[in-house]
């Protein structure tokens, strides 16, 4: 069983966390109802997996998240957001989320969502990740990965599965070192300065195929 810390404030929405979470491999070991709880609960808790309202009193989900990775905490964390706010999801991929959910899909991609992060993978809601390129590719060219190589169109392929450097080397049977050289490049190739970025780019061209 997975062991799950979940912070969220409206008694409602933990009840369905609660009901979603009762027959499968996921345990909630506790709950709390503000970012401040998740942090002092940590220790005692000792939860595998965290999953953090962004919008909660006293310190934002994503306030959370940050500290978490500032200490070096890798568990993976998934934020539920009430709406599609312009900067939550920037905001909470560049802090280090391993998934991101709306709260109205939530019965139907959670657990989805849960088990890809448990395998090492970033899920974000579609929902979400859609809006994220209509907003910063409005007008863009029509093929944003014009100019990349055949293997560096590879490495944004597995990187927009969700799947982390050493994964990647492991499937291009390359070195970790020689991946982390491709996606210089290819930062350098599409003026992008992060993996964000280059995530949104990437999945702009696919979704028109380009």
């Amino acid at each position: 069983m997975t062991r799950v810390l979940v912070a969220e404030d409206d008694p409602l929405t933990l009840s369905g966390i609660e009901a979603l979470l009762s027959n499968s491999n996921y345990e909630i070991v506790a709950s709390v109802g503000d970012g401040a709880a998740v942090l002092e609960e940590l220790p005692k808790a000792r939860p595998d997996l965290l999953i953090l309202d962004v919008d909660m009193p006293k310190r934002s989900g994503i306030d959370v998240l940050r500290t978490l990775r500032g200490r070096g905490d890798r568990r993976p964390v998934v934020l539920l957001t009430g709406r599609i706010a312009d900067g939550v999801a920037f905001d909470a991929m560049q802090a280090g989320l391993d998934g991101l959910v709306i709260k109205a899909r939530a019965p139907s991609v959670l657990l989805t969502c849960l088990d890809a992060v448990c395998q090492g993978k970033r899920w974000i809601d579609h929902e979400i990740l859609q809006k994220m390129m209509d907003l910063s590719l409005s007008g863009g060219a029509a093929d944003p990965l014009q100019g990349l190589s055949t293997r560096e169109r590879a490495v944004v392929g597995l990187l927009l599965q969700g799947l982390r450097n050493r994964d990647i080397a492991s499937e291009l049977n390359v070195t970790e070192g020689t991946v982390k050289v491709h996606l210089h490049n290819i930062y350098e190739k599409l003026g992008v300065g992060s993996r964000t970025e280059l995530v949104i780019l990437a999945s702009k061209a696919n979704e028109t195929g380009a």
